[in-house]
């Protein structure tokens, strides 16, 4: 019995020795993961402010510059009336008058492109604006979304500064924007150069298939041999120079029919992105960073995240995709053949005023809602048809407000605030962000990390941690009738 005992006790002792040893090794390389990723973050960081110095090191380590003059955007710069682009129908914002200062991401001036010309002849950018950025509520709006506000102060909104990073690659003849009916009025007022028959407008939201699959079938029918680039219209993005040519070796892999992405090099371990996993080379000299996708991960817990990052084979999904309209009409044929067919016969119709309106109620109700990841990519990806190019500029969805809190500057250990300063007092207070739009002084006493958007009709208050959630709060004030603040 007593050796029975001991025998237990010294398995009890070995699985506890070893489980300590599984956690002191879990320890260590949660470490090396810290430690690497800041040591990502220090380089991104880097990188970037040498883009915007427009500043290269040469080879003896001196500081010399580049030598490249970008292009003058098109678009006139306007003046934002406040700094969020309140629509009418709210209150303005109290804001002090502001000087315009131009987005610095669409006009660094020096910058190291490879390529001699900015435009890619045939090349065509499709920007979808949709989604009511239910996580940014109440700063954003069902008929103000966040795509029309400037969330960074520096007088554009989001889908200006996309417009202004896209336009030297394609020219207003080439840009095309797929919106719905509530939006296009202050997209148009935000974009005059964009011209009239390269918006277009989708009677109800279908996600992002129908809509890339819209602009597809239209621009196939008005040129078969066009190169589509979709781009998002309220993603940031920092680092022209690796931006534009990540773009231009997309296109060039597009040409030999891939559905093309564009891999963001993650920056942490994040549970909010979808990721791609990189697979062999495809072997192209005119674009050596190359990979077939080997497959597409769904958003993954903490743990699976970190594991990802640390294999150096995964990047971030941020949604852009590149290739010939034919190519993707072709997928589309395969993998969904009633959704082709429907967008076909859209297509058809679309320069003729007098059918397209007929067409489109008739078939767009019927067409199927889902992404174009799920629609082609992931089943293309397995026949290996996807390609993915590794990027390496800094790039944000801005999805919620933790996450645009990081964009916006601050005193140590103060709250970011985007709006009026003024407005905001606060006393051993750390973290956070405060949004003073209403015009009232908002005062915070030492409560740290918390987010307050005080607008003119509507506060919200919650914690960073807590800033995923707020599309709850959303779907509750549409439950209990408060239709008018969303």
């Amino acid at each position: 019995m007593a050796q029975s005992t001991q025998a237990s006790a010294l398995g009890i002792e070995a699985m506890f020795s070893q489980i300590m040893e599984t956690l002191h090794k879990s320890q260590v390389e949660i470490a090396e993961l810290r430690s690497e990723t800041h040591e990502l973050r220090q380089a991104n960081a880097s990188l970037e402010r040498q883009v915007k110095e427009g500043l290269q090191l040469n080879g003896n380590g001196s500081r010399v510059h580049t030598g490249f003059n970008t292009p003058v955007p098109g678009s006139p710069n306007l003046r934002a009336k406040s700094p969020f682009l309140t629509p009418s129908s709210i209150p303005a914002l109290a804001v002090p008058p502001s000087i315009h200062i131009s987005s610095p991401l669409g006009d660094n001036s020096l910058v190291n492109y490879p390529f001699q010309n900015r435009e890619i002849p045939g090349f065509y950018v499709v920007i979808p604006a949709g989604g009511a950025g239910t996580r940014l509520w109440p700063l954003s709006r069902e008929g103000h979304p966040k795509f029309l506000l400037d969330l960074t102060l520096k007088g554009r909104s989001l889908i200006q500064a996309t417009w202004d990073r896209l336009i030297p690659l394609s020219g207003a003849t080439r840009t095309a924007i797929v919106a719905g009916p509530a939006h296009v009025k202050g997209i148009t007022e935000q974009l005059p150069d964009l011209l009239a028959h390269n918006l277009l407008c989708e009677p109800s939201a279908k996600d992002s298939m129908a809509a890339i699959g819209l602009a597809a079938a239209v621009l196939a029918h008005r040129d078969k041999n066009a190169i589509i680039g979709s781009f998002a219209a309220d993603h940031m993005i920092s680092g022209d120079d690796a931006f534009l040519s990540a773009v231009a070796e997309a296109v060039e892999v597009a040409r030999q029919d891939y559905l093309v992405t564009i891999g963001i090099a993650p920056s942490h371990p994040s549970t909010g992105f979808g990721y791609v996993r990189l697979g062999e080379k495809v072997g192209l000299s005119n674009a050596p960073n190359a990979r077939l996708v080997s497959s597409f991960k769904e958003k993954p817990d903490a743990r699976t995240a970190a594991a990802y990052i640390k294999t150096g084979n995964y990047r971030w999904n941020a949604g852009m995709f590149v290739t010939k309209a034919t190519f993707l009409m072709d997928l589309l044929k395969e993998y969904k053949p009633e959704m082709h067919e429907g967008l076909q016969k859209i297509a058809a119709a679309w320069d003729d005023n007098s059918l397209r309106e007929k067409v489109l109620s008739e078939v767009w109700p019927n067409l199927e809602k889902i992404a174009i990841d799920n629609a082609v990519a992931e089943p293309a990806a397995l026949d290996r048809r996807v390609a993915v190019v590794p990027a390496t500029f800094g790039w944000d969805d801005v999805g919620d407000f933790s996450s645009l809190a990081d964009l916006i500057p601050a005193e140590s250990n103060q709250p970011r605030v985007l709006g009026d300063n003024s407005l905001v007092l606060t006393e051993q207070v750390a973290g956070g962000i405060v949004v003073p739009g209403s015009g009232r002084l908002v005062s915070l006493l030492g409560v740290d990390d918390l987010i307050v958007v005080d607008m003119p009709d509507t506060l919200l208050v919650t914690t960073r941690a807590r800033s995923q959630e707020v599309k709850r709060l959303v779907k509750k004030c549409k439950d209990q009738g408060w239709k008018q603040l969303l």
